[in-house]
């Protein structure tokens, strides 16, 4: 008896009448755990290097900045007040009353705050490796704190702007303000850029800290805190240099 056999106009690949396998997934999560949508450890990276070479032109242009207003104060501190009578310059720059002791603790908290953000810093990375891989049994997960440190190191900063409008209290008491002298100009000038500069540092703390995406993707959380944590260093050198500054115009 004749065998009724059924054709197909479509080939059949890979022979033996078997269909090739499902293609096989491709990218991976890049250490999201789920929770992230990284494009793998080389996307990783390329993010990150990213941010750092942002990082990198922002921190050149806020150095070129200051290093401006220090060119001025030299400049402005050299010159004076042209006296009829005695047929020359006479000096009005009068130094200013600093608050070393309000600005040194300053110094001491923004630097514990650099400190914070580090721990941050090195949590966010430790998590974005060892929190995708907590579910595999046998081995053990790590608890996320990372968050923790970003609002710790928000506290800090703010204590380090609240210590700088004491100390900008105290000499409005004295009577120096932005028409005392160019002295006390400088002054205000150097001190009021880097506080709008560590606002913009903890604006940066803020996103990782409420934002959604790093909330929830661990990948964004390890690459917003890397970059603040570098920022807040670099802050924390730019300090030390108003300081240093503001020392030479009161010599």
């Amino acid at each position: 008896m004749a065998t009724l056999s059924r054709s197909s106009n479509k080939p059949v690949p890979g022979g033996g009448n078997r269909w090739p396998p499902p293609p096989e997934a491709s990218g991976g999560g890049g250490g999201g755990g789920g929770r992230g949508d990284g494009d793998g450890l080389d996307g990783f990276r390329q993010q990150l290097q990213r941010y750092r070479l942002g990082l990198l032109f922002t921190a050149a242009s806020i150095v070129m900045l200051f290093i401006s207003f220090t060119t001025l104060f030299v400049a402005r501190r050299g010159t004076g007040r042209f006296d009829a009578m005695s047929g020359g310059f006479q000096s009005d720059w009068i130094p200013v009353p600093l608050p070393m002791t309000i600005l040194l603790v300053n110094s001491a908290v923004l630097g514990f705050a650099s400190l914070l953000a580090e721990k941050a810093r090195r949590a966010a990375r430790m998590e974005a490796v060892l929190v995708p891989v907590g579910g595999i049994p046998g081995v053990r997960g790590v608890r996320e704190t990372s968050l923790l440190w970003v609002w710790a190191t928000i506290a800090a900063g703010g204590g380090f702007l609240y210590g700088q409008f004491r100390a900008w209290q105290v000499l409005l008491l004295k009577g120096v303000d932005m028409s005392t002298g160019p002295s006390s100009v400088f002054f205000y000038l150097l001190t009021g850029a880097h506080a709008l500069h560590l606002l913009a540092g903890m604006a940066i703390l803020l996103y990782a800290g409420l934002a959604p995406g790093p909330r929830h993707s661990l990948e964004r959380r390890s690459i917003s805190l890397d970059v603040m944590a570098w920022y807040w260093h670099f802050m924390t050198v730019m300090w030390i240099y108003v300081l240093a500054v503001l020392k030479l115009m009161n010599s």
